[in-house]
């Protein structure tokens, strides 16, 4: 009678936790602990003994995994046929067939936002959400992405949904319990549980120019179809999205890396605020320390400050090459990742203090972000969209020319579909000709694709900031 009176109480006890993180779930969960103390107490009543673990397990499954969803996408691609080599670039007898995939998502407004992977996401024609009662599919609009740190925000027509509450990663400490939900190999709301192996881990899995690598590493089992799912805190609050695993087989082998949840909050607040990602520049390449960094004294932790743009706001603030970057607003900087981290949070116009350790001495600095065309105003959305071409185009910033070290170019995005998508160009290729003529205005260049006809040539810039030559005959 006693163990039936104790499975019904826990029972109940569980059931009235999940109830009410159901409907509470936006919130900061500040009756958590009191919840916890309370169940615990129940059990101990009964029990004798307390199970505070598996309690702390319980309830931040029961609040995290309603906020989860399952994503299915569909894409068009080129299927290529064993004479493609004769051709460069496009081959013109390949087949046209459509992909499906599937991810993960997490729902981060109670009224449809919800954020993913750009790589879930990518270059989908279609898009599906299921909640996590597998009751209602949504179709989903992409808001807007973040290729830098591979973030995607999407939008269904849903209402008061389960929102998660979001974190602050800079408090997550190495060694804590955390807990992974997600959609591996199609299995719907599946949870993992792991600790914080490490933080800061730059494993170069960011196809960017300008990548942002500051992962959380995990030991939580995370597969195929975790990707932009949660990784979560005992409380059931998100400390980061689900991205990546390090294996030679493909499955979980021990490694798994999730963007902090600063990052993320970050990005979901600009792509709803503005349209698109806010991200202030510095003007400054930082490098690791390590044995072989000459003329750096070794005992201490920071970024290395190997190359200042000229006229960039870290030269105009006096940051110099081979300066040692160990605090950015008074925070501690271990490494480049790390710095990378903070510096993904300003916006331009937003001014900060660095300290700097310069010939063994420490160095306070004020600098001032600007925007990638040098100035303080928030970045401006220049992208003009070619239904027919399937993609958008945007010139290329100040910046990115004086990067490139080009008089011109401009970038495609977006592309999902449409002549682009044919010629098999990757999702941020510069043109910087199009059949031997300088690409200079996106609207230009829209017009002379869409009116081609015959031979085409594109000499342009890759995402690994190599030059590429195509030739096509259309």
């Amino acid at each position: 009678m006693k163990r039936f009176i104790l499975n019904g109480l826990m029972s109940l006890s569980f059931g009235l936790i999940g109830a009410y993180f159901f409907v509470n779930s936006s919130s900061n969960h500040s009756n958590n602990d009191k919840l916890l103390s309370d169940l615990k107490a129940t059990l101990v009543n009964y029990q004798g003994k307390s199970t505070e673990a598996s309690l702390n397990f319980i309830l931040a499954s029961k609040v995290s995994t309603p906020s989860v969803v399952f994503i299915k996408t569909t894409a068009t691609v080129r299927q290529s046929n064993p004479f493609g080599f004769f051709f460069d670039g496009w081959d013109p007898f390949g087949s046209i067939g459509q992909v499906s995939s599937t991810g993960s998502g997490v729902i981060v407004r109670k009224d449809g936002y919800i954020v993913t992977n750009l790589h879930v996401v990518k270059d989908a024609q279609t898009i599906e959400v299921v909640l996590n009662n597998k009751r209602k599919t949504y179709k989903a609009t992409l808001i807007g992405s973040d290729p830098s740190t591979d973030l995607a925000l999407l939008k269904i027509d849903g209402k008061n949904l389960n929102a998660i509450a979001i974190a602050d990663s800079d408090n997550l400490e190495i060694g804590e319990w955390v807990v992974a939900v997600g959609n591996p190999f199609n299995l719907t709301s599946t949870v993992t549980a792991g600790i914080v192996s490490a933080k800061g881990r730059n494993i170069n899995v960011v196809n960017n120019q300008f990548p942002i690598e500051s992962f959380i590493q995990t030991d939580a089992a995370i597969n195929p179809g975790n990707s932009g799912g949660a990784l979560v805190n005992l409380n059931g609050e998100l400390v980061g999205i689900n991205t990546a695993i390090f294996s030679k087989t493909g499955s979980y082998t021990g490694y798994g890396f999730a963007i902090p949840a600063n990052i993320v909050a970050k990005a979901i607040k600009d792509l709803i605020d503005f349209g698109q990602i806010q991200r202030g520049y510095h003007g400054m390449e930082t490098n690791e320390i390590t044995e072989q960094s000459e003329s750096v004294n070794k005992i201490y932790d920071g970024a290395l400050v190997v190359k200042v743009y000229e006229e960039s706001p870290a030269e105009k603030a006096g940051i110099k090459k081979d300066d040692i970057i160990v605090k950015v607003q008074g925070k501690s900087i271990n490494s480049k990742s790390i710095f990378d981290e903070h510096m993904s949070y300003y916006r331009p116009g937003d001014k900060i203090k660095i300290t700097v350790m310069r010939n063994g001495s420490s160095k306070e600095i004020d600098m001032t972000f600007t925007n990638l065309d040098g100035e303080t105003s928030m970045n401006q959305n220049k992208k003009i969209v070619s239904e027919k071409l399937g993609a958008s185009f945007e010139p290329l910033s100040k910046v990115e020319l004086q990067k490139y070290r080009l008089q011109h170019g401009v970038r495609v995005s977006n592309i999902k579909g449409g002549l682009i998508n044919n010629m098999n160009l990757e999702d941020g290729f510069i043109f910087t000709k199009f059949n031997g003529k300088p690409c200079v205005d996106a609207a230009e260049l829209i017009k002379a694709i869409e009116a081609v006809g015959g031979r085409i040539q594109i000499e342009g810039i890759g995402v690994d900031g190599g030059s590429r030559i195509y030739n096509f005959y259309y």
